[in-house]
């Protein structure tokens, strides 16, 4: 086949990739509709085949990465794994980068470079990256609407993945990629919520799971920032990255389907709903996911969420969410999130014999008056681990070798889609949900 044509066929290649990813995002679309009398919140549909065999590595081995998207989150994995190679801290390297923006790609490309001699591979296509042998394991720090694509690929492909956080943008796609793990255990998945790494939250895991407040009854947490004129208005509008020029847009889109090319849709993704859960996947997330591994009470069950566009009136996604969530062994978590008012709840598990405090970097416990005299109070001061994120980070590297389960996994980070999918329908649905461990499906309660 001579040059021309092999263009036309990779070209074709594209075009029915695009248009798969479209389909598919659009039966998610259908199988997750929850409306009175409609389709229940479930899987998405489709066979799940044999991932292929992993590339090896040694316990103590040289482990073999690659980035994809290599934007503001995406950059700075690249600079910490560098760091890493640098210090002696780890043995990994980074030998592909891949973003559709070739912009922020020759940025990435050069950082690596300079840091590890030599040449790294660069790609567009994350699909042609992901054929390599050579590679252990993939960070994906794309947009959330890439995010369960791009992982079922890289897990299918072999490699070890690190996703960013939310897990995925609806839960339909978080349970398909569930199922993929499931049936696929010799790949792994690490999902990016690093506050899981802080020890306060191993020590209350303990404390909770060893009785000592009783039966948890109630608990409370948020993420609650400020902005003078709006959300995530601080990315920057780039004039350099224009589409068919230093930017593949249809690709970019991808499972969104075809869309007119809007600068400010691209730079501030997370202000729309189509893209983005906003503050509930972007930031109710990292206070959520350790929360619930501590306490341990199954699969949440119930949701309802409130809230509106406060202040913010021209971002498509709320500025102020108030989520509750009920779980199947009967407790209450309370979470509030905004981006207009910066002061928040303190995390606090409630339970009928105490209440533990996880505010600062330890675990305090303060028994109920009625209990005071059997319950002794409890301190855990816990120790400073420094950057989570790049023990998050090592944690991945970690289980690659060994093949232990990372910290924030799969089955955990189902659960809080559950909550992320939910809470957001809710706030655009202004319905509670409900969600049945026991088929894993959810639905609209009224």
């Amino acid at each position: 086949m001579n040059q021309q044509n092999n263009e036309v066929a990779s070209s074709n290649g594209r075009r029915d990739f695009l248009k798969g990813a479209a389909l598919a995002a659009g039966a998610m679309a259908v199988t997750g509709c929850a409306v009175p009398g409609a389709e229940r919140i479930e899987a998405v549909p489709g066979s799940i085949g044999s991932a292929r065999s992993r590339a090896p590595v040694s316990d103590d081995g040289l482990v073999k990465i690659a980035i994809l998207g290599t934007g503001g989150m995406g950059g700075g994995h690249i600079d910490s794994f560098l760091r890493f190679a640098k210090k002696g801290e780890e043995k990994v390297e980074i030998v592909a980068v891949c973003d559709v923006n070739l912009v922020r790609r020759k940025v990435a490309e050069d950082k690596v470079n300079n840091s590890q001699g030599g040449q790294v591979a660069v790609y567009t296509d994350y699909r042609e990256m992901i054929e390599r042998d050579d590679l252990h394991g993939v960070l994906i720090a794309s947009p959330e609407h890439w995010h369960a694509k791009m992982a079922e690929d890289c897990l299918m492909a072999g490699k070890d993945v690190y996703l960013e956080k939310p897990m995925t943008l609806r839960l339909p796609e978080a349970l398909r990629l569930r199922e993929v793990v499931l049936k696929n255990p010799d790949v792994l998945i690490q999902i990016g919520t690093q506050k899981i790494m802080l020890p306060k939250y191993k020590a209350a895991q303990e404390m909770l799971g060893d009785g000592a407040i009783g039966k948890l009854t109630f608990s409370q947490t948020s993420y609650c920032r400020n902005s003078e004129n709006g959300e995530w208005l601080y990315y920057g509008i780039d004039p350099k990255v224009q589409p068919g020029e230093t930017l593949d847009w249809d690709m970019w889109c991808g499972p969104l389907g075809k869309r007119e090319w809007d600068p400010a849709f691209y730079a501030r993704w997370r202000r729309y709903k189509d893209a983005s859960t906003g503050i509930i996947g972007d930031l109710l997330v990292h206070e959520v996911t350790p929360l619930v591994m501590a306490m341990d009470q199954g699969w949440p069950t119930r949701v309802v969420a409130t809230g509106g566009h406060y202040v913010d009136k021209k971002m498509e996604n709320h500025d102020q969410v108030n989520l509750q969530v009920q779980f199947e062994k009967g407790h209450t978590l309370i979470v509030a999130g905004s981006t207009c008012n910066e002061n928040g709840l303190e995390t606090v598990v409630r339970g009928h014999k105490g209440t533990v405090y996880l505010n600062g970097g330890n675990c305090k416990m303060v028994p109920q008056r009625l209990f005071a005299d059997d319950v002794d109070p409890q301190e855990v001061i816990c120790e400073n681990i420094g950057n989570d994120q790049d023990a998050l980070r090592k944690n991945w590297l970690d289980c690659i070798r060994t093949r232990r389960q990372p910290d924030s996994n799969v089955e955990l980070g189902t659960k809080i889609m559950v909550i992320v999918d939910l809470a957001t329908r809710s706030m655009w649905e202004g319905k509670a949900f409900e969600f049945d461990p026991a088929t894993m499906t959810a639905s609209a309660i009224g």
